[in-house]
């Protein structure tokens, strides 16, 4: 099921966002993701999030800004279980266009969002963690 995020899911969103985080960056240094925790829970409370929901426990999460995805989670432990996509179908469903910048050295993710159905159609590089982003568009 999905839903929106209430107050009391910041520890479990959170704790999802910092695992997948250090396992899908392996060449960023787990200590950004660390370092960046406080302020994501912060964050957190004030965007559009959406989670998954699978038998009382949160396994995953969408956070919206607009039409801009900010961040989709899954725990590692469901992954390739289809609650990715219901996220992202879920998102296709409130906006007529996404987009999504995700690192070009997070190859699953990448794949992820080509079948998806989103397009390259930038890139930049991230100016805290000197890596490249690649800009996504869905709905163009």
């Amino acid at each position: 099921m999905i839903r929106k995020m209430k107050d009391n899911d910041i520890s479990a969103v959170s704790e999802i966002w910092l695992n997948e985080n250090i396992r899908a960056h392996s060449f960023i240094d787990k200590s950004y993701w660390i370092s960046n925790l406080e302020y994501v829970k912060e964050a957190l409370k004030q965007a559009e999030v959406y989670v998954y929901e699978r038998s009382g426990d949160i396994v995953g999460f969408l956070g919206l800004n607009g039409n801009y995805i900010e961040g989709i989670f899954v725990d590692r432990a469901f992954q390739s279980e289809g609650i990715g996509s219901a996220l992202i179908e879920y998102a296709k469903a409130k906006y007529a266009i996404l987009t999504l910048n995700v690192y070009e050295k997070n190859k699953k993710a990448l794949s992820f969002y080509i079948k998806q159905g989103f397009e390259i159609t930038d890139k930049a590089t991230d100016k805290n963690t000197n890596e490249t982003e690649v800009k996504m568009t869905w709905g163009i």
